[in-house]
């Protein structure tokens, strides 16, 4: 699945480039608790399809009430002298949830209040400009002259929060977060899954046949190139991970310490705790690693959630990647009970993984 944002500017760039009228809503302030986070962003089409969000639906469905004709056959609308259509001009500002009663209505939770910037008939041109930067893995900014509604973008070389004062609105926009699984086996499926619906670009490397001949996960990049030739061409940068999951020191090894030299936000490998023990110790003596270069290699990975099944292993490796994502600490002293979540250890062999490769 698309990268959300990448998906609403795509969108919204379709129905201008055909002629439509359309408005795009940003999150610019919000106070208390509010459904969705400060730059948000969602696109009104004038038949009143909406694609991205702002809210919980409620907010959703006022805008669409507010300035398409989807409710036209309402008695209220028909009363009306003149049909309700999408505005033009400069850019608005308009709160939500300001009193209770309002919160309550619109679906807020109890005291929160968002602050929208509704920006009418986005130029297609521009628009196909930022996605076309956005594909080619390019940060961008964009500029709203909050007075005219002009649009200025600019390449930048670090993310940023949104920012707005009386005269200009910045938003930075990323392009797509991206995956690259090494080895195509059956938790490979299930994660590079979850990956997808998480909005990352997945791509899985694995040489051997017998495992990209089976794989059935669609709108995933499977190449059958070596490992650590694949992390070369992939090119990981701040918004990468790279993961290592077929037990192979052959193929797993030389990828993940190509990728501890790139800017890859996470690089972790499955395994027990004895395997990625033994993992680091091959590295310092046939590598020249030490422990401060191995520092960054995540392992054994995954959230501690009781996890057995290859299913549930995903679910806890996925959950700990948009952890690290997102900026949630996590504790890189790894204990037993976060041990198992990545592998079943067998009573007579911690080196034993019951759901996959030993």
């Amino acid at each position: 699945m698309e990268n959300l944002d990448v998906m609403v500017l795509r969108t919204l760039q379709t129905w201008r480039q055909s002629g439509q009228r359309a408005l795009l809503a940003t999150v610019v302030r919000t106070w208390g608790s509010s459904p969705r986070p400060i730059g948000s962003i969602m696109a009104l089409c004038e038949t009143g399809a909406v694609v991205g969000s702002v809210s919980g639906g409620c907010i959703e469905d006022d805008l669409i009430y507010r300035f398409t004709q989807a409710y036209a056959s309402t008695a209220s609308l028909q009363a009306q002298d003149a049909p309700q259509v999408l505005p033009s001009g400069a850019p608005q500002r308009v709160k939500y949830g300001v009193t209770a009663d309002e919160a309550h209505r619109f679906g807020l939770p109890c005291g929160g209040t968002l602050e929208l910037v509704l920006e009418f008939d986005p130029d297609p041109v521009l628009l196909a400009e930022l996605l076309s930067a956005l594909g080619q893995g390019r940060l961008m900014q964009r500029h709203l002259d909050l007075h005219t509604g002009a649009c200025r973008l600019h390449a930048t070389e670090q993310t940023a929060e949104l920012s707005i004062n009386a005269d200009r609105l910045v938003n930075t926009f990323g392009p797509e977060f991206r995956m690259l699984l090494v080895g195509a086996g059956q938790l490979t499926e299930y994660l590079a899954t979850m990956a997808l619906f998480s909005g990352f670009a997945v791509t899985v490397c694995d040489p051997r046949e017998e495992y990209t001949g089976a794989w059935s996960v669609p709108n995933v990049t499977v190449l059958k190139d070596m490992p650590d030739d694949v992390v070369q061409q992939f090119k990981p940068d701040s918004r990468s991970c790279v993961i290592a999951l077929t037990h192979d020191p052959k193929l797993d090894d030389l990828a993940l310490l190509e990728a501890l030299n790139t800017e890859a936000f996470y690089v972790g490998a499955i395994g027990s705790r004895r395997n990625n023990e033994a993992r680091h110790q091959r590295m310092m003596e046939h590598f020249d690693q030490t422990e401060a270069s191995l520092a960054r290699l995540r392992g054994p990975i995954g959230i501690y959630i009781g996890s057995k099944t290859p299913s549930e292993i995903a679910v806890s490796v996925m959950a700990e990647v948009l952890a690290v994502k997102n900026g949630v600490p996590l504790p890189r002293d790894m204990d037993v009970a976060h041990m198992k979540n990545t592998q079943n250890v067998a009573h007579n062999d911690p080196g034993v993984l019951v759901c996959g490769i030993r």
